[in-house]
């Protein structure tokens, strides 16, 4: 029932009242009939009397009190409608098409400056859809923007009504109708901007390699050279008007304003090729690593974020910045190769310190990525040789791995000198493991890519370390109690070969195990051609002294007839992309490990001459695997970043599990052309 029909029934009771009293009368009248008849019809003439006023004062005033109360709503209505029309705050009604129904004057000030407008409110405010004025039951809040204000709108939709009306019915009464409240919130949206332009950004700056730098110049030239470096960082930070300190030799913190870091971000951090291009002489480039956090509440928040982006560029190789936020990690730089340090001093102090961990367990897990190649099994044997020599039980987990790699993992399996359980699935492992445990990952340091990420998040997994020699990404394993990443290091073989030497008086390897660490070097640095150092061909050449037979790898990494030919097709097929980049797709049908063979035609296209790049594709078991190889013209590794991906400078790779083949060529060649327009290709 509607207000309307309660409100009559209301005004009509009141106007029966003196009707209904008169029963009283009628009743006081019966008793003076029966006490007097002589009285009973004097009263009876009196209520005949009182019944005809009654009767005629209410058909005589009914409708004309009833004209009063609807002039009255009427003129309510009226005062109402008007107040809504000059209310300062914006307002109007529109359908479920978004149609403007009725617009107030505020409203209509605003649609002033522009007449072209249809009417209708979705053309208007293009970000309003048809299904948010379809929303039943809610208060819909759409911020927008109109010629040069911004808008906060609140979208109420509400049921109408037109009964007893004089106004005109522009819709079906059984329609819902759109209320629409506009805030003008401009100013809000400003201030807000400014408030966050004020805000500090800490950031660090490391000379990524000042004692090699040195030792290359004359003496009497150093000071020169160390006065450039700090003339042209201390000139790009004072540029936007930051304050920075020298706090060691090579390096420095500084801090800023928020609303100056667009320009470093807008110009790529150009002082990473400032500082490169000074020469006096030296042969080796300076180069910088630069880390920058903000958009935290707290200072020490935005330091702590400098101090993770700091270490994330050094760890992805030096030569680059990274910006981390609350909400994103950002990269620049990364050009030039990253410089091996001549050094082992570090390799010492991390085995040192990983014989010092391990003297409190009692069991080892090793584990690597899934797929697990040549260098993964290298790296994990070495790591299973320095804990058991430790006295540890150890396990190395693998749940999956490429085909090329079971000829030496049988020399394992079919050894009486290595127990039957020193591989085993992930599934054992999460039963084996307790509190006196320490899970090592090698040659990876993805959560996401483990070969089982569930021993991460084990109850019992309060120890894990980190061996890897993949530039670091934004996902990296959290909690590591000691972390060994060097992307200068051609494998990760070669990292633990390196510090097998350092662990009690030396580790003599066994020559099943030496052959699977030399393995991992030969085809990660694709046969000492690629992220090839000294250091490199001293950890081969003590892999070599400990047995390894390079014969014997040569004949285990030799391939079959059908992978030959797939590979030798998909080279034959090769795409040329903006006369630079060579594309391919294997064919997953009829070949041992597709993955593998994808990576080796891509070695195979940058023989090409004229290739900065090579990408080859592959789809196995629902997934597309991408390839990507470079010789020194273009990081590949940010390339595949740009996909999800990750890897080295010159070799990296990347995962696509939606779309389709040709849909991934698409986003690789996209993410290609986004490079070449930064200018980081």
């Amino acid at each position: 029932m509607s207000n309307h029909t309660k409100t009559r029934g209301f005004i009509d009771i009141y106007l029966k009242a003196p009707l209904i009293l008169g029963v009283l009368v009628i009743i006081a009248d019966m008793a003076a009939w029966a006490a007097a008849p002589k009285a009973g019809i004097l009263v009876g003439i009196v209520v005949v009397v009182y019944y005809a006023l009654a009767i005629w004062l209410y058909k005589s005033r009914k409708t004309k009190f009833e004209g009063l109360l609807e002039d009255f709503s009427i003129s309510a209505n009226e005062v109402h409608s008007e107040l809504l029309r000059v209310m300062p705050t914006p307002y109007c009604i529109v359908d479920s098409n978004g149609t403007i129904l009725w617009q107030n004057q505020s409203f209509q000030d605003i649609l002033l400056e522009d007449h072209s407008q249809s009417g209708n409110l979705i053309s208007i405010f293009p970000n309003i859809t048809r299904e948010m004025l379809l929303e039943d039951e809610a208060v819909v809040e759409v911020h927008s923007a109109f010629h040069d204000h911004r808008y906060c709108l609140r979208l109420l939709r509400t049921s109408i009504s037109y009964e007893n009306s004089r106004e005109l019915r522009l819709v079906d009464p059984a329609s819902k109708i759109v209320a629409v409240y506009l805030k003008d919130e401009t100013d809000e949206v400003h201030l807000k901007k400014e408030l966050g332009d004020e805000h500090i950004v800490c950031g660090l700056i490391y000379i990524d390699n000042y004692d090699e730098v040195l030792e290359q110049v004359e003496e009497v030239r150093r000071s020169l050279l160390t006065a450039l470096v700090d003339r042209k960082i201390n000139r790009y930070i004072g540029a936007v008007n930051g304050l920075i300190k020298k706090i060691e030799k090579d390096k420095y913190f500084f801090v800023l304003k928020q609303k100056y870091l667009q320009k470093m971000l807008d110009d790529r951090f150009s002082i990473l090729d400032e500082v490169r291009q000074v020469d006096i002489g030296n042969e080796m480039a300076v180069t910088l690593s630069i880390g920058l956090g903000y958009g935290a509440p707290e200072y020490s928040a935005n330091y702590e974020y400098a101090r993770t982006s700091i270490d994330m560029a050094l760890g992805r190789g030096g030569d680059q910045a990274v910006v981390k936020s609350q909400e994103k990690v950002t990269y620049f730089g990364g050009k030039s190769q990253s410089t091996e340090k001549a050094t082992r001093v570090k390799a010492r102090v991390k085995a040192q310190a990983f014989q010092e961990l391990l003297e409190g367990k009692d069991k080892v897990f090793i584990m690597g990525h899934t797929n697990g190649d040549v260098d993964c099994l290298g790296a994990s044997v070495g790591v299973y040789r320095m804990a058991v020599t430790l006295s540890k039980k150890t396990y190395i987990v693998q749940n999956k791995m490429t085909a090329p790699v079971l000829p030496l993992k049988e020399r394992f399996l079919q050894n009486d000198e290595y127990p039957q359980d020193m591989f085993i699935t992930g599934d054992r492992a999460m039963q084996l493991m307790d509190d006196n445990s320490v899970l090592v990952i090698v040659d990876c340091n993805r959560p996401s890519i483990l070969d089982d990420p569930r021993l991460l998040k084990h109850e019992k997994c309060h120890t894990i370390v980190v061996f890897d020699h993949h530039r670091q990404s934004s996902e990296t394993v959290q909690g590591a109690v000691l972390s060994y990443c060097e992307p200068y290091a051609s494998s990760a073989s070669e990292m633990i070969a390196e510090m097998m030497q350092y662990i009690g008086d030396g580790i003599r390897v066994k020559p099943a195990e030496a052959d699977a660490m030399y393995g991992g070097i030969v085809i990660d640095s694709q046969e000492f051609t690629n992220q090839t150092g000294v250091r490199t061909f001293e950890a081969a050449a003590y892999l070599r002294r400990c047995g390894a037979d390079i014969t014997r790898i040569r004949k285990i990494f030799r391939e079959n007839l059908k992978d030959y030919q797939a590979k030798a097709e998909a080279i034959s097929n090769a795409d040329i992309y903006r006369n630079a980049f060579a594309f391919s797709t294997v064919a997953a049908k009829g070949v041992e490990s597709p993955t593998v063979l994808a990576a080796q035609t891509a070695n195979e296209l940058l023989n090409i001459r004229g290739i900065k790049a090579s990408i080859v594709l592959t789809l196995y078991n629902d997934i597309i695997y991408v390839s990507a190889r470079s010789i020194d013209e273009v990081n590949v590794q940010v390339l595949m970043e740009k996909l999800g991906g990750g890897g080295h400078r010159t070799i990296a790779g990347a995962q696509l599990k939606e779309g389709s083949i040709d849909e991934a060529i698409a986003s690789v060649k996209a993410a290609i052309d986004e490079m070449i327009d930064e200018g980081e290709a």
